[in-house]
């Protein structure tokens, strides 16, 4: 591993480049923040998946692209004498020791749910008390991670079960609600039901300790991947999937899981 100065040399150099490359490259120089916004949120999903699957070379290549954009949006407001990338590192130093007062403060936290409650109480605190305790919650999130944080926020108030166990009642409630509105055929009321029933599974999730978005990402490459091997196998015996039947896929598909175990 590199040592402090080594690391901060390594910083200045990567600033040092996109100077240089503001200047010189063409496509560089004409970017702005509308033009970069979308490749940031392509970089940060493909950041994502590598962490999804622990490909610690691609993590790395990562988190360099992501990083590259936190320094060309600071570039760009440098330029517009706005602040610079001094300022964002020293706004974020600010930032976490002010919410970490049990370590640079007074504040008595032994757990992380007292430090994360500690810290959206401070948050609220920042806007001088005048900021809704949801507010926080960016409206462009994917709606399973909103549903979570959401969630996360109410609890950090008081507003959550006393016991996980308690959230099943919940959930078998909203599920008896589907059940009645697809017997109605109200297209939008089932909908909604679906809906409420989603964000009671977060909440539970959510009680047990399970990232939700995580959890369902895990499935979905488990279903790709014994899916993947259904397809194979099917065109080694040269049939496609829609010549097979239903059992036959099945029977592959449990072979999947077996060869999983």
């Amino acid at each position: 591993m590199h040592t402090k100065e080594e690391k901060t040399a390594s910083f200045g150099r990567l600033l040092d480049i996109l100077d240089n490359l503001r200047v010189k490259c063409p496509w560089d120089a004409k970017q702005t923040n509308e033009s970069l916004r979308p490749n940031t949120i392509e970089e940060t999903y493909e950041l994502c998946d590598a962490l999804m699957s622990d490909d610690v070379n691609n993590i790395k290549k990562e988190l360099g692209d992501v990083l590259l954009h936190v320094c060309f949006y600071s570039r760009i407001a440098q330029e517009k004498e706005q602040f610079d990338m001094a300022d964002v590192c020293n706004a974020l130093c600010d930032k976490l020791i002010y919410r970490h007062p049990h370590i640079y403060g007074n504040t008595q936290a032994d757990d992380a749910d007292t430090v994360k409650k500690n810290w959206e109480e401070l948050k609220l605190k920042e806007k001088g008390g005048n900021k809704t305790v949801l507010a926080g919650v960016p409206s462009a999130l994917p709606a399973l991670i909103k549903a979570n944080r959401i969630q996360e926020k109410a609890r950090n108030v008081g507003f959550d079960w006393e016991e996980p166990s308690q959230v099943w009642d919940k959930v078998k409630e909203e599920i008896a609600e589907v059940e009645a509105e697809i017997k109605r055929g109200d297209k939008n009321a089932i909908s909604d039901e679906f809906g409420d029933l989603m964000f009671a599974v977060i909440n539970a999730a959510r009680l047990y300790g399970v990232n939700p978005e995580n959890a369902l990402e895990h499935t979905n490459r488990k279903f790709i991947r014994r899916f993947n091997y259904i397809e194979a196998k099917s065109k080694a015996i040269g049939k496609s999937l829609k010549e097979m039947t239903l059992e036959e896929m099945d029977t592959l598909w449990n072979e999947a899981k077996r060869l999983e175990d």
